[in-house]
């Protein structure tokens, strides 16, 4: 991972942008693909954005994409995008979804990006370096004790009926717990808003760039049986501002 990955992965959010902003709150043109998931024009033009910038610039590298699959996915280097995190959040004109950008190196999250175009809020995190939100310094928040986390998840209906009862028992013991936010909710963590995020069902293109992002903030990223998030990992994900809260957490999602 270089300097110039990192200018290219601001140009891929600015890409992206720029093709969404033209959608929102307008003609949307949704569609529902097999899993009942929603897709727009919006999804499938930012994606195409970004593709035609990672052609130019990096045609040996591998793209994973969640409209347009995979290409090259057997290089070294892959970008990983997901135009629109929170498609649903996009449709009823919620400004909390976002554009999400990985470089995953063998099967590691190197650089990732949170982008908000709408309010023009970005998280950039890169290996080695810390988190920035808008160019400024992004910290995590101190908060050891359960009882004064605040944690958020998407939705209910991502978890199946025993996730959301171990769900529940971490946030049973929690000040707050939000529903909604999507990709949102770990730039919060990143800065500090917010101190958890739990979910389930996670595919590459929903967690690799958040990897770099709450890490290079003081944060971390684990699975629910508390090992680092990769490109193998199940999609069951727990993010932290603290990492003095991962014992807690993990104890009561095992039951």
């Amino acid at each position: 991972m270089t300097d110039d990955d990192v200018r290219l992965a601001h140009a891929l959010a600015d890409a992206a942008g720029t093709a969404i902003r033209g959608y929102f709150r307008g003609a949307l043109g949704i569609e529902h693909k097999e899993d009942a998931s929603p897709v727009t024009l919006a999804d499938c033009a930012a994606e195409a954005a970004m593709r035609a910038v990672l052609d130019t610039e990096r045609p040996a590298d591998g793209i994973v994409g969640e409209e347009y699959g995979v290409t090259r996915g057997g290089a070294a280097r892959r970008w990983v995008l997901d135009p629109i995190d929170g498609t649903r959040a996009f449709a009823i004109g919620r400004p909390i979804f976002g554009t999400l950008i990985a470089l995953v190196e063998e099967a590691t999250p190197v650089l990732g990006v949170i982008d908000q175009p709408i309010l023009r809020e970005r998280w950039v995190g890169a290996a080695g370096r810390p988190t920035t939100f808008n160019d400024a310094l992004a910290r995590v928040r101190p908060c050891a004790a359960l009882a004064e986390a605040r944690f958020g998840s998407t939705a209910p209906a991502h978890f199946d009926e025993a996730e959301h009862a171990a769900y529940l028992r971490v946030a049973g013991q929690a000040r707050d717990a939000l529903w909604g936010g999507d990709c949102y909710n770990y730039g919060a963590v990143a800065s500090g808003w917010l101190d958890g995020v739990i979910e389930t069902n996670l595919k590459l293109h929903d967690f690799a760039a958040l990897v770099p992002v709450v890490e290079g903030a003081g944060g971390i990223l684990r699975d629910w049986s508390g090992r680092p998030l990769d490109a193998e990992s199940d999609g069951r994900v727990i993010a932290l501002g603290d990492a003095s809260l991962l014992d807690a957490v993990l104890e009561r999602l095992g039951g």
